[in-house]
């Protein structure tokens, strides 16, 4: 295994232990004095300190860059780490078990290492560029729905109306009346890994940070998908627009997307 991949891999079972252990105590006496929003930025920090605590003791030379897009330790910009400490914050704060840690490591711009942890359900899913996607050590191949009207998809609009987001409410609502149905849980790390897993069949999502997709996109390369922005090209890391699923069923999301 490569090395910086086990580094990966104990960062976000060291931060999963420390997410659950306070997960248990959401209705604590001091998370209700804390509130509970307060709470949660507490559980977050400590996590993604514990996180960087573990990168820089064994690569203190390297880039590590967190939610969005702050640069917590500036070394070698060839290398860097792309962490997200808690995915689904609001799923954690109402005690919703989906939410999730990731990492990515990328070289010289280019996605090499991904791990994406769900640590309620122990599920580790792990992507190493040329080696494949992984979880809990079985490979995955991802989905093998062909057909939009039989895919599940997944987006991260919150479908709640404001300016910005009426046209990608247009684009939802054409997509909703030709796929099987719509998903949004809340951790779009997660999603990401699922469709890797193909227990989702596509992922269409605005506006996202490279902390949110950095390790997802990659999990879901190595499994054989596909990963776009909206209009078919590779320029999701520089806009954030991310469509993603099987060849055929991303196809199809683009050709729904570009019919105006």
């Amino acid at each position: 295994m490569h090395p910086m991949l086990n580094i990966a891999i104990r960062a976000v079972r060291q931060a999963g232990n420390i997410m659950t252990k306070y997960y248990e105590k959401m209705d604590s006496i001091e998370s209700k004095q804390k509130g509970y929003h307060e709470f949660m930025t507490y559980v977050e920090k400590e996590t993604r300190y514990q996180m960087i605590a573990i990168i820089l003791k064994s690569y203190p030379q390297h880039t590590i860059i967190t939610t969005d897009n702050n640069t917590m330790h500036t070394g070698d910009q060839h290398v860097q780490w792309i962490i997200n400490a808690l995915d689904g914050s609001i799923n954690y704060i109402k005690r919703l078990p989906h939410f999730s840690i990731s990492i990515a490591i990328r070289i010289k711009g280019r996605s090499e290492i991904a791990v994406v942890y769900d640590p309620i359900r122990n599920e580790l899913f792990r992507a190493w560029r040329g080696h494949g996607t992984q979880l809990n050590g079985y490979r995955l191949r991802g989905g093998m729905v062909r057909d939009l009207e039989k895919a599940i998809l997944s987006t991260n609009c919150s479908f709640k109306m404001n300016p910005n987001a009426s046209p990608y409410i247009k684009i939802i609502e054409k997509i909703f009346t030709q796929c099987a149905d719509f998903r949004r849980h809340g951790s779009v790390a997660l999603d990401l890994a699922y469709i890797a897993s193909g227990r989702i069949d596509g992922y269409l999502a605005i506006n996202l940070a490279p902390c949110d997709f950095a390790a997802g996109e990659l999990l879901i390369r190595e499994a054989g998908g596909l990963v776009t922005d909206l209009t078919g090209s590779h320029d999701y890391f520089y806009n954030g627009n991310f469509v993603s699923g099987n060849v055929r069923i991303v196809k199809a999301l683009l050709a729904h997307i570009r019919v105006k």
